[in-house]
């Protein structure tokens, strides 16, 4: 059975940082990708990063201010998020595709985690 599950979550003041964690079970893929939602928004791509050669891509609202990394011994994927903005507010999700590949649409993904509350206050 496969699994993702986010932490890291929580209630930040505008600069600050937070690391949020993804931590996969069940089978073993081609990346790990994270995406949030903003209340009344659409799911948006944040950070994708591939398991084995590490390659790494951003969206352009988060790029040198998000950094994600992993661990295989860990099978856990980390996103770094510092200089924190307001509208960076979201639920942040970790997700994964059956594919060979990392696409920037949600609806392409096989698996969720359950997500996890960023909230960044002004």
């Amino acid at each position: 059975q496969v699994q993702l599950v986010e932490s890291g979550g929580g209630l930040v003041q505008a600069g600050g940082s937070l690391r949020l964690s993804c931590a996969a079970s069940g089978r073993t893929f081609y990346g790990m990708t994270w995406f949030r939602q903003a209340p009344g928004k659409e799911r948006e791509f944040v950070a994708a990063i591939q398991w084995s050669g590490g390659s790494t891509y951003y969206a352009d609202s988060v790029k040198v201010r998000f950094t994600i990394s992993k661990d295989n011994a860990k099978n856990t994927v980390y996103l770094q998020m510092n200089s924190l903005k307001p509208e960076d507010t979201a639920v942040y999700y970790c997700a994964a595709e059956i594919g060979v590949r990392l696409t920037t649409s949600a609806y392409d993904y096989d698996y969720w985690g359950q997500g996890t509350q960023v909230t960044v206050s002004s």
